[in-house]
């Protein structure tokens, strides 16, 4: 156990009353005793309760408005915001302890839900949608005598100052909401700085007198938040602000048109159909009432203007809104929490971002989930996160695993720590489709690519959810399926499908979806976007008229083939023996896309269509026999290898690796492909080296191709 001591200090020599006053001007309960021994505690890496801290009687509240670096609404003055802090009473008496902040667009109460106040989405692709009513404005409270109370009986009792702030244009702060602008991070950079000592912070929002808060802060600051409030602290820390040592954002929305847009797709997050960026601004808009007209004026206007819900190209005015191309000003030590089943803000939006940090050599981890929307990770790992880069704690929380992800597949939940994310010993497999899609194709990676056309409708404004065409029949998707599994697949990363596809018409909606059967989720139209679906492994959005180019649509010529590449959401998840993965092509997602009126045709040619699935283990961990070679030895083409056909994954062996009963185009490339399973057969320890060099002699002899 570590106990910090305290540095030099003014002695308390007289009992003060708790006295909490929220008025305008700074607010400020007196600890009743100060002792001069009292400081943190740490046991195992991470901060503890101390009595003296965790006493709530003698926390030290305080509200004040911090200055920016800018004017946002247009009133000529620079935009100050609305600040609370909360901190243990020791110290008033020259204890110095860092921030756990925590920032928010949605403290002072957000707008409207009612389905009237969101876009229309019931119109043709390409078309102009009918105009958005905007809902009633929100009530402002001028009343407001502190921000917010989240995370503050976490932290404080445990040796932690707590700060909050409205963002800008929301409750008492100053400015207008952006969606994404860079007031958005500018305004947390001066909330930091002031912690700092280097910017002001004042009693009132328009007063002269000034407070500060280098008397108790160490100016080392961590920023936590989820969904909008996890996109704060990433916002933050693009700006570099010096004193911002660590962030944990928790499904955080990194780029507003991956939230609103899916590969030059108009895409609506999961359970909010019809809502888009300026909707948010709507939502949000809480601020001062005097400024909302200028803010309607001139960022919600300008969102109608460059939102582009026509084509839903990528443009200047999303590019504004994408944190990816900031991450090279991050210094923070960043510890990401997301969930494989959040479809509101999805996996990629976290996961890109980890890559960044991870080529920049930034301390991350990363910690994953398998349930919906949010989930913070567990209060000791966020501790020694916090206690580490915070308070300096050696605790070697650096040198932990890189990636910890809940597994709960099999029931029982167990938080399991891997070198990183995605799983280092995943690579990518290719499965083929084969005929049969209107009911049930065939998917596998044991098979060459199938052959023929295959077409389905698209149900448009009367489509369901991926469940309703999971469970049965329908004429308004394809489905393709592997034989049931004989022992677990894991996967880790993303997936991506190519299709060769073409329409009826010269635009079209694109969905795609991987899923688990046997279906064990509800399958009605409303039932896989507020939560976890157990079913739904992945999915995935395009328009065939970006697959060229974000920035530009090129329209389908009717009839004509075209190459799309469809990339899935990140995932990690082990799928079950005696469980099948089913890839679904579908058109208009009820749930998701613009509804079109029905009666689209679109064609899959089946030569060119793929999943590429990343596989911990690769293409020999699939096992996906059907009627599994059980030969003593390796034969190809009826030349006997000597080779002992060993097993692999579930049922599988060597000899369903080869493929020598598929009909390959040349006798080059069926040896080609035996030369690179023999090749992995080595990787993988199943063989050794003279072995392969008989299987693939034995491949060259044969008459195959």
């Amino acid at each position: 156990m570590t106990r910090r001591k305290l540095g030099a200090r003014a002695a308390v020599t007289t009992a003060v009353s708790c006295v909490i006053a929220l008025a305008a001007g700074t607010a400020v309960a007196q600890p009743a005793v100060a002792n001069p021994n009292v400081g943190p505690v740490f046991v195992d890496g991470q901060a503890q309760i101390v009595p003296e801290f965790a006493d709530s009687t003698t926390w030290i509240r305080q509200q004040l408005w911090v200055e920016t670096e800018f004017d946002s609404d247009g009133d000529g003055r620079r935009d100050r915001m609305h600040v609370d802090v909360t901190r243990p009473g020791p110290t008033a008496d020259g204890l110095k302890v860092p921030v756990v902040y925590e920032t928010s667009p949605y403290y002072a109460g957000t707008g409207s839900t009612q389905r009237q106040y969101l876009w229309n989405v019931a119109h043709e692709l390409g078309e102009q949608p009918p105009a958005r009513l905007s809902p009633p404005p929100i009530t402002h409270r001028a009343d407001r005598t502190s921000v917010s109370s989240s995370e503050v009986s976490t932290w404080v009792p445990r040796g932690f100052a707590v700060v909050h702030s409205d963002s800008p244009g929301t409750g008492l702060s100053q400015g207008c909401p952006t969606v994404g602008g860079s007031n958005e991070s500018l305004a947390p950079k001066a909330v930091v700085d002031w912690l700092n000592g280097r910017a002001k912070g004042y009693t009132s929002v328009d007063g002269t007198e000034e407070v500060n808060a280098t008397s108790w802060a160490t100016g080392k600051v961590g920023m936590t938040g989820t969904s909008y409030n996890g996109t704060l602290p990433l916002a933050a820390a693009t700006t570099g602000v010096k004193g911002l040592e660590a962030i944990i954002p928790i499904a955080p929305n990194t780029s507003y048109y991956h939230y609103y847009r899916s590969q030059g797709l108009v895409r609506n997050p999961g359970g909010w159909v019809g809502e888009d960026i300026d909707f948010l601004f709507d939502y949000i808009h809480s601020g001062f009432p005097e400024r909302r007209q200028y803010c309607i004026e001139q960022v919600r206007d300008m969102m109608n203007r460059n939102q582009d819900r026509a084509t839903g190209d990528f443009n200047d005015f999303w590019a504004g809104r994408d944190y990816l191309p900031q991450v090279k000003n991050v210094k923070a030590a960043t510890l990401m929490a997301h969930a494989f089943n959040d479809w509101n803000v999805m996996p990629e939006h976290s996961v890109r971002i980890i890559e960044a940090l991870k080529a920049r050599k930034v301390p991350v981890q990363a910690y994953f989930h398998q349930g919906g929307h949010g989930g913070a990770p567990p209060l000791d790992m966020r501790n020694k996160w916090f206690s580490r880069y915070l308070y300096d704690v050696p605790n070697g929380v650096e040198n932990d695993p890189k990636s910890w992800i809940i597994r709960n597949e099999t029931g029982t939940s167990q938080l399991t720590p891997y070198a990183d994310y995605p799983n280092p010993a995943a690579s990518p497999v290719t499965l083929n489709l084969s005929a049969g899609g209107a009911t049930t194709g065939g998917l596998t990676s044991l098979a060459r690519p199938g052959t023929g056309v295959e077409r389905f409708v698209d149900a448009g404004n009367t489509a369901c959810n991926v469940g309703t065409y999971a469970t049965a029949d329908s004429p308004h998707r394809l489905l393709y399926v592997t034989p049931e599994l004989s022992a677990p697949v894991h996967i880790s990363g993303s997936a991506k499908v190519t299709l060769k596809l073409a329409s009826s018409k010269a635009a079209a909606n694109l969905s795609v979806a991987l899923v688990r059967l046997p279906w064990t989720g509800a399958a009605g139209c409303e039932s896989s976007t507020r939560g976890s679906t157990t079913s739904v492994i992945t999915r995935g959005w395009a328009d065939p008229q970006n697959r060229d180019s974000l920035t530009r649509s090129k329209p389908l010529v009717p009839g004509r083939f075209v190459d799309v590449t469809v990339d899935l959401q990140p995932d990690d998840q082990v799928i079950l023996a005696g469980q099948r993965i089913g890839l679904m092509v579908f058109s208009t997602d009820h749930e998701f896309t613009l509804h079109p009126a029905p009666g689209t045709e679109l064609s899959v040619d089946l030569a060119g269509a793929s999943l590429e699935l990343p596989v911990v283990g690769g293409p020999l961990a699939m096992p996906v026999c059907d009627n599994p070679d059980t030969r003593a030895t390796v034969v190809i083409g009826g030349v006997d290898s000597g080779v002992p056909n060993r097993p692999l994954a579930g049922t599988c062996t060597i000899s369903d690796h080869i493929l020598d009963g598929e009909r390959w185009p040349n006798h080059g490339q069926f040896v080609r492909h035996v030369t690179e399973v023999a090749s992995d057969l080595v990787a993988a320890g199943k063989i050794e080296p003279r072995e392969r060099g008989a299987i693939v002699s034995a491949a060259a002899r044969s008459r195959i191709g």
